[in-house]
């Protein structure tokens, strides 16, 4: 909903890429496909329409083609994003359902197309992992770039833009934001997107602000519109005040000196002032992402997410394939650890191959459990990890574990993948490190009896504080429910940390909030071993933890404990830390 202020208009979306711009609209792409008329096809033209749509499906491969040869140097380890979109061009859930439709229902190539678009992105978006869900508007971008072609309509040449300005966009798809020209585009704005979404991953990787999933963008900013865009706290604002201006304008120098100097520091240990060194990990979902950590100062990868190759296909990636991305991410960043999660999908659904149906599948047979119910899918993906575990330093991540008999059932299988090894001669560590994410309550409250059958804790604070709340974190509804800092959640986290302490295993963090700094006095004070985040998100942590001590930390933990809302705990952290991070400081007005 607009916030209205005089002339000035302000909208509230995702903060996709940090940062602050200052600039014109310039719109793009805003009529859309939206208007789609379905008409009978007769059977004497059923494959003349048929070859209508595969025409316009090699039209678009061929788009991405070009432009996947012509990305620049500095986005070419991301290259594979476009690749998954050509990929995605005969994908079976999109292109043979859309031909399938043609030929049942006797309708035109768009209505098909657009009616099997719609029932793939409903399947991915209930898919409760924010990463795999973000992958609906891959579906969205290609199924977009096919009916440009279908219907003759000409797309945006992001290229043809010759003046410095702030993109305002329905949507923006991976293979556009890669022909983005830095020294004209200071930032981007669109209806569409979400922070894990791989157009986010791209804007960052060219490190200018974006803010997505704004829905009225296009119908609220004009061309030409002067436009303040916030990519750190997710505000776009529309003809700003003199005052506003200045405001801004001081903030985005502030911002520019802050991240020139975090930056520059990236490199220097995570050490407090008292002498403790915090690991702090990347979180990566392709293999290019690595050359990230390494850039920014990670000590290692704290989550590698390896849903990634198995999406978008025609069968399940074998244990070779499995095996040759991972000894790849293992190889590069020795002797620093590299810490695997095993297959975390909803099931099967997520898979080109896939039959399943359920009727509410964040509840339903996903990750380890899916794993579980299919060895002939989990038992190459354990093999593939052990064997990359001989040429560097692995440690292997079980997801979704919610009760004591699933993690023994999972050790079971990995001893068996263990001995099959032995038995084929192939070398393994076999003193691999075994963890277990904590991410739903139950686990939470077992975690002294999880804690026998692992050698460390990785808390998933997305997961973890969706399942507490049961709030969908994308229902902008209820998203309010949806808070890192409440009691509720820093409790929980006490007694996970407190388990691990009594029982001798390390306790890391993947979720969210490890990668805020902000929250970083309260993790360190409850005595978080290791914090993994998006690589972006390193340099400003690691110059958090720089500046804090860890004996100061935990006697904070003591007053924290006292307070009883969400609220309360921020007021309190403002007040004692904001003249640590002042830029972080301000973010909290």
């Amino acid at each position: 909903m607009p916030i209205t202020k005089s002339k000035e208009i302000r909208l509230k979306g995702i903060n996709a890429s940090p940062g602050i711009c200052i600039g014109k609209a310039y719109l793009i792409g805003s009529e859309g496909v939206d208007v789609v008329e379905t008409y009978y096809i007769g059977d004497k033209d059923l494959q003349k329409e048929i070859k209508r749509f595969k025409t316009a499906v090699k039209g678009a491969k061929d788009e991405l083609r070009a432009i996947s040869e012509n990305v620049p140097e500095d986005l070419r380890k991301y290259s594979d994003i476009i690749e998954t979109h050509m990929v995605l061009l005969k994908d079976k859930m999109l292109y043979d359902k859309t031909i399938d439709t043609i030929k049942n229902e006797h309708v035109n190539a768009e209505w098909a197309l657009r009616k099997v678009a719609t029932d793939v992105k409903s399947m991915f978006k209930s898919i409760p992992d924010g990463y795999l869900k973000e992958r609906a508007y891959d579906i969205e971008q290609v199924s977009d770039r096919i009916m440009h072609n279908l219907m003759g309509s000409d797309r945006k040449n992001l290229k043809e833009i010759s003046k410095r300005v702030i993109l305002v966009a329905h949507d923006l798809s991976p293979a556009d934001t890669s022909q983005i020209e830095i020294d004209r585009i200071m930032g981007f704005v669109t209806d569409r997107g979400g922070r894990a979404s791989h157009t986010s991953i791209i804007a960052r990787a060219l490190e200018i602000p974006a803010v997505l999933g704004l829905e009225t963008a296009t119908s609220s900013i004009k061309n030409d519109d002067l436009l303040i865009i916030d990519g750190t706290t997710g505000i776009v604002i529309i003809n700003p005040e003199e005052q506003t201006l200045v405001e801004f304008e001081e903030r985005r120098i502030r911002y520019a000196e802050y991240k020139i100097a975090f930056i520059k520091n990236s490199q220097l240990r995570a050490e407090t002032k008292d002498g403790v060194h915090v690991k702090v990990m990347g979180n990566i979902e392709l293999p290019e992402e690595v050359s990230s950590v390494i850039d920014l100062g990670g000590d290692g990868i704290g989550l590698y997410r390896t849903e990634f190759q198995y999406l978008n296909r025609p069968s399940f990636p074998s244990e070779d394939q499995l095996f040759t991305k991972y000894r790849e991410v293992v190889e590069i960043m020795a002797p620093k650890p590299v810490t695997i999660r095993t297959l975390d999908i909803n099931g099967d659904k997520a898979i080109a191959n896939s039959s399943s149906d359920e009727e509410n599948p964040a509840l339903g047979l996903r990750a380890i459990r899916y794993c579980l119910s299919r060895p002939d899918v989990f038992k190459p993906q354990l093999r593939a990890i052990l064997r990359a575990s001989a040429f560097g330093n692995v440690r292997i991540l079980f997801p979704l574990i919610s009760s004591y008999h699933e993690i023994v059932e999972t050790r079971k299988m990995l001893k068996e993948a263990a001995h099959s090894l032995d038995s084929d001669g192939l070398a393994y560590n076999k003193n691999m490190e075994v963890g277990v994410m904590i991410e739903v309550p139950s686990a939470v409250t077992i975690a002294d009896l999880l804690a026998n059958e692992a050698d460390f804790f990785s808390i998933g604070t997305n997961d973890l504080i969706q399942y507490s709340f049961a709030v969908d974190r994308g229902n902008k509804q209820v998203a309010y429910l949806y808070r890192a800092l409440d009691p509720a959640i820093i409790r929980m986290i006490k007694h996970v940390s407190d388990v691990c302490k009594k029982k001798n295993i390390k306790v890391f963090m993947c979720g969210e909030m490890a990668g805020d700094p902000i929250n970083t006095p309260i993790l360190l004070g409850l005595g978080i071993d290791e914090l993994s985040m998006s690589p972006q998100s390193m340099p400003a942590v690691k110059s958090m933890i720089r500046s804090l001590e860890v004996k100061e930390t935990r006697s904070f933990i003591s007053e924290v404990m006292e307070k009883v809302t969400a609220s309360d705990i921020l007021e309190l952290l403002k007040s004692r830390y904001s003249n640590i991070l002042p830029e972080q400081a301000s973010l909290w007005k």
